[in-house]
């Protein structure tokens, strides 16, 4: 039987952190940009956003490429929460996959008191 390492844990939180802190930064310059150039009205919907809602006004990039930001904003629309979710979902519906594998787990093979009935009798 191999033996079994411990994972790094705090390799794996460093690692974490830097992606999270990047994608961060590449979504705050983009986002800012965005809402410079575009009234902060939905695509889709036409409702306006404005103080702490504005937060749910995100950035859709349209040909679904996040690192596609050209300066002029060419490839992004701003999209409510909702609206942005629904269009996603369209997206996975075209190309053929379910919208939200994680809805439909696989099913477990693990039986974890398989054995349990063996032990008992032992004790007896």
């Amino acid at each position: 039987m191999p033996k079994l390492t411990k994972p790094d844990n705090a390799r794996l939180d460093r690692i974490v952190a830097t992606a999270r802190k990047l994608r961060a930064e590449r979504e705050a310059t983009y986002r800012e940009r965005a809402l410079k150039l575009f009234p902060w009205i939905c695509g889709r919907c036409g409702r306006e956003f404005t103080g702490a809602r504005l937060r749910e006004l995100t950035v859709h990039h349209k040909d679904h490429d996040h690192d596609n930001n050209p300066e002029d904003g060419s490839n992004w629309e701003l999209l409510c929460l909702y609206c942005h979710d629904n269009e996603h979902m369209r997206l996975l519906e075209r190309q053929g996959r379910p919208p939200d594998t994680r809805s439909t787990p696989s099913p477990a093979t693990h039986n974890p008191f398989a054995k349990l009935k063996t032990l008992l009798k032992d004790e007896d």
